[in-house]
C-alpha cells in the first residue's frame, strides 16, 4: 500500500473516490444533498491541512485529512471496502498526524462502530451537521 500527501493533480480523483463512498455508506443522504456535499468537496483548499492519499496499482483509492488532531475526512473507494485500507489510513492519522477526534454522522453506523473499534468513545452529539443541516453528528475522541 502506497500512503503520500495530496497534491492538486489528485483533486478529481479524491473527488471521485468520496462521491462513491458517499454513495455507498451515507444512505440517509438524499441524492440532493450528495450534490450539495459534492459541490463543497470540490473546492474545498485541500493545502490547507494534512491530507494523504493511498494508492493501489498508482489508482487512488482512499485518503484522510487531518486538521489539528481531528479527522475531517476518510473515504475509501466502496471496491477496497473490507480489505484494511481504511484501518490503514485511520492508523497513519493516529500515529503519523496525531489525529486524536472525528465528527461521525449518527446514521452512518458502520462508521460509528469503526471509529468504536479503535477506541474512539461519543462525547457529544449535535442535532445538526456543519453545514446547519439535520444531520445528526457524533463527537468522537480517543479514549
Amino acid at each position: 500500500m502506497k500512503i503520500q500527501k495530496y497534491r492538486e493533480e489528485h483533486r478529481n480523483s479524491l473527488v471521485e473516490v468520496w462521491e462513491k463512498s458517499v454513495r455507498a455508506t451515507h444512505h440517509f443522504l438524499k441524492p440532493s444533498d450528495i450534490d450539495y456535499f459534492k459541490g463543497i468537496v470540490k473546492d474545498i483548499d485541500f493545502q490547507s491541512f494534512q491530507v494523504y492519499c493511498s494508492f493501489h496499482e498508482e489508482k487512488l483509492n482512499g485518503f484522510i485529512g487531518v486538521a489539528e488532531n481531528k479527522i475531517e475526512m476518510l473515504f475509501i473507494d466502496p471496491h477496497f471496502f473490507g480489505k484494511g485500507w481504511g484501518k490503514t489510513l485511520l492508523k497513519f492519522g493516529l500515529e503519523k498526524l496525531n489525529a486524536t477526534e472525528v465528527d461521525v454522522n449518527e446514521d452512518n453506523g458502520k462508521a460509528v462502530e469503526f471509529y468504536s473499534k479503535f477506541g474512539f468513545i461519543t462525547y457529544d452529539r449535535t442535532e445538526k451537521d456543519s453545514q446547519g443541516k439535520d444531520f445528526p453528528i457524533l463527537k468522537m475522541k480517543l479514549h
